[in-house]
Formats: structure tokens, sequence, C-alpha cells
């Protein structure tokens, strides 16, 4: 079953970007060109975001209760990032289309080597991507899922709770707490908000899913591209048993540096669409994390617990996935150099200018940003865990 799941979703016009580009167009961030389903999936987009602001309206309401505004500020400041993603996305999908048609291209001509080496980096890269865009669906799927479920299995499973709501000591949990024109505290209208709720917790899902997953595969691509230059680039002059003509090196030459100046251009063009988000997200994932740890320690019940630690593992998972691969990217943007040394440029004095233009070339640098103010790598991702336990103990202090 899923074997086949897994093969719909694939592409040979998107060999590696196919299950990803599939999941943007499915839940709408790649607009279709079909006008009605356009409008459609504006007119979604247009409600989770009306929804979203249900959430800050909310927050006035339950001020008094410390545990419900903090249960409600941490989903919120996540839905708000969800918003900030698709619509800058939306702004943006010129640049977008641009960057994923860039990988989509280079990606098909590199799978056109013979070279065994190669063909097993590409291979490599290829199933890492489909493992961590299949490991990421299923753990933000199950986040949502137990966010959806658990107000049903607290009222089955927890007597004390069901007792308190009967005799009115407590009311129904939310699946997500939010503002509605209309008395939820009815049976009638708590399903109502349920039902408004979950359909907005599934869709803003799709919405992380389907962009986390393509930005972190771009990553991947990045740096696996660098690779392959790498080592093209030490294959210039050929090999001591087969060594090339001054017309082909020549050709070698251009083509390095053709595509290092394009892995240049696209790389900056995917940070600018990126950086601002990156940024918003650092401080949210900031507080995010303080909170889910503070509920964590101040938990009453097992389930939860369990669920708060759900929340920490999926906040943690998204940061680190960011820095950890554009941490790789950078690091391999910076190795890309040794491959003209790794050639055998000492044997073809001829080309010594080539040479010294290509290696000026890949001194530029190419590493991803959260705003103007740091880089994203992991030593930033140390830092926010390192910021967010201070927040956690200055929370802690101000309850005692």
């Amino acid at each position: 079953m899923l074997s086949y799941i897994f093969e719909k979703l694939e592409n040979p016009n998107r060999p590696l970007l196919g299950p990803n580009v599939k999941s943007l167009q499915f839940w709408g961030l790649l607009l279709p060109d079909n006008v009605i389903m356009k409008y459609i999936y504006v007119f979604l987009h247009i409600t989770i975001i009306f929804f979203t602001a249900t959430e800050y309206v909310d927050i006035w309401f339950i001020k008094s209760d410390i545990n419900m505004l903090l249960e409600n500020v941490k989903i919120t400041m996540l839905a708000s990032v969800s918003v900030i993603k698709v619509s800058t996305f939306l702004v943006w999908q010129k640049s977008w289309r641009e960057i994923i048609d860039y990988v989509t291209e280079s990606d098909i001509r590199q799978r056109k080597t013979t070279d065994k080496t190669d063909i097993a980096i590409i291979e490599s890269f290829t199933k890492y991507s489909r493992k961590i865009t299949y490991l990421y669906w299923s753990l933000m799927y199950a986040t949502v899922l137990v966010v959806i479920v658990q107000p049903i299995i607290k009222y089955f499973f927890s007597v004390t709770y069901r007792d308190n709501v009967k005799s009115g000591e407590e009311s129904y949990i939310q699946v997500v707490s939010s503002w509605v024109p209309f008395d939820k505290t009815t049976i009638p209208g708590y399903l109502a908000a349920c039902a408004i709720q979950s359909y907005a917790a599934i869709y803003g899902g799709g919405w992380i899913t389907s962009f986390d997953t393509s930005a972190i595969v771009i990553m991947v691509f990045f740096k696996g591209e660098l690779q392959l230059l790498r080592r093209d680039s030490a294959k210039i002059f050929g090999d001591e048993n087969n060594p090339v003509s001054h017309e082909e090196a020549e050709k070698r030459f251009e083509e390095c540096h053709r595509r290092h100046v394009n892995i240049i251009k696209y790389s900056r063009l995917f940070d600018s669409c990126l950086s601002p988000i990156m940024l918003f997200y650092m401080f949210v994932c900031s507080v995010m994390l303080c909170v889910t740890a503070y509920q964590i320690t101040s938990g009453t019940s097992m389930m939860q617990t369990i669920l708060q630690i759900e929340y920490l593992v999926f906040g943690v998972s998204q940061l680190f996935m960011y820095c950890w691969h554009s941490n790789d990217v950078m690091h391999m943007s910076q190795d890309v150099i040794y491959g003209p040394y790794e050639s055998r440029w000492w044997s073809k004095n001829i080309h010594r200018k080539e040479l010294v233009i290509l290696l000026g070339q890949y001194r530029k640098k190419i590493v991803f940003t959260a705003g103007p103010f740091t880089y994203l790598t992991l030593p930033t991702f140390v830092t926010i865990l390192k910021g967010a336990y201070s927040y956690y103990t200055i929370l802690t202090q101000s309850q005692m």
C-alpha cells in the first residue's frame, strides 16, 4: 500500500523534487493555471489566515488562565509562521518557480552522467531527500492527529475530567484555542468549533509540511550539486592515463564556472525567499520551546505530558533540520575549492589564468541566513536552545 502511494508521488520529469512539488500543488502553494482552482485555493488560504486571526482574538478571553494562555500563544505563533510562509510563497511565486525549475533542470542534467561514483552520489541524496520528506510528513501529521483527537481521548479516558465537565466545573477542551462568533460552551457550538479547528489544523499542517520539506530538499540539492562540482573540477584535465586536450579542458573550465555562478545565483535567490521567514521562526521557536518545556514540567496528566513532549520533539526537529542542512551547504561550498587542486593542474601551465579565475569564483561562500542578524547554522541552533532554556528559567521563577 505504502509503496503504491510513494510510486504515485514520483514524477519522472522531476526526479528529485517530484513528491515535494506534488505536495506544494496539492496544498495550493503552487497555484494551478486553472483560474477556478486558483481562486478556490486563494479562498482556502484566506480562511486559514482569518482563523489565525481568531486565535489572537481568543487570547483576550483566556488571559487570566496562564496554562490556557501559554498553550494558545504557542500554537498561535506557530500558525503565524505558517501564514507568513504561505503568504511569502504566494507573493514570491515567480522566484520560487525559478528555483524549482533550476533545481529540476540541473538535477536532470547531472543524472545523465556515466561516472559510477557520481551516480552513487546522486542516488544517495535522492534517497536521503525521500527519507527526510516522508519522515517529516509522518511527524507533522502525527502531531496534527494528536491535536485533533486529544479532546476525545481525555473525555473518554479521564473520569475526573468527564465528571468536571458534566458538573460544569470544567469546560470542554478545544482542538485549538480560537474565538468563534457563537457559544462554544454548548454541545452544538463546541462540535462546530472543533470541526473548524480541525480543518485549520489539517490544512495548516499541509502548509508546513509542503513548504519545509521542499526547502530542505532544495538545500540537499545545493550540497549535492557542490559535491558533484568538486569532483568535476578535479577532472578538468582528465587523469594520468587519459589526459584531455587543450580545447576540452577549456570547455570543462567554462562548464564548472557556469555551474558555480548558477549555484551562487539561485542559492542567493533561495536565501532571499527563506531568510525573512527563518528570522521570525527562530524567535517563535524560542518561545515555543520555552512554553512547551514549562508545560511538560507542570503537566497534571500523563496524556498532557505526552502531548507536550511530542510538540517539543516536532519544534526541535523542525529547526534542527533547517540548521543542519544549511550548515552542510556552507561547509560544502567551502570545500568545493579543493576540486581544482585535486586535478592535474601542475601539468598544464597554459591554463594557469583559467585556474586562478575559477579558484576566485569558488571562494564565494554559500551561507543561508535568518534575516540580517545571523547565519542558519548549528551554532545558531545551539544558541536558540540556550535562549529557550533561559526564557524557561525566567518563566518558572515568575510562577513561584
